[in-house]
């Protein structure tokens, strides 16, 4: 059974990362998707939990595609999951150097494992998590960032969110 695992933060997830995932789970037996814990990464926009259930909204669809969280390296993730493909979508050439030297690290530490790189459909290129994080705080639509199931879910997390600061003087 060929099985892949596709990391990333998900703060939140976007059209962007469910292309991938969706084309992941084209290719093999299993694609799990991994909100991954990740220390350096300041607090984000929502909970670790709250982006594996945004994530698992977004790939209600996806058929092969399963949501996780995981929180150590994600060689770890690997051998736990019994996946020998890492897949990581990549947007431009910088994306592309960096997830390269990832790759080349990866392949040093767990040589069975196999780095596929995906480009980014063109014309989710623009849409980062970044970009859905900022629609997200002014309010914005929505609509290229993700399908209105997890848009409406996003909105609903975030909006407790800011209850919540406004109750606490935030």
């Amino acid at each position: 059974m060929k099985i892949a695992v596709i990391p990333g933060s998900y703060d939140p997830v976007t059209r962007g990362h469910v292309d991938i995932i969706r084309r992941a789970a084209g290719m093999f037996d299993r694609a799990v998707a991994a909100v991954m814990v990740n220390g350096d990464k300041g607090g984000g926009m929502f909970s670790h939990e709250e982006r594996l259930e945004i994530l698992k909204c977004a790939l209600r669809d996806v058929e092969g595609a399963e949501a996780v969280m995981f929180d150590g390296l994600t060689s770890e993730l690997l051998e736990k999951e019994g996946a020998a493909y890492l897949v990581k979508g990549v947007r431009s050439a910088a994306d592309f150097d960096y997830e390269y030297s990832l790759a080349q690290i990866m392949k040093r530490f767990s040589p069975s494992v196999e780095t596929v790189l995906l480009p980014a459909d063109p014309t989710l290129a623009y849409i980062s998590s970044s970009y859905a994080r900022e629609r997200l705080r002014y309010g914005c639509e929505l609509s290229d960032v993700a399908d209105p199931e997890t848009a409406r879910l996003m909105r609903e997390l975030w909006g407790k969110h800011k209850k919540a600061n406004a109750e606490n003087g935030k």
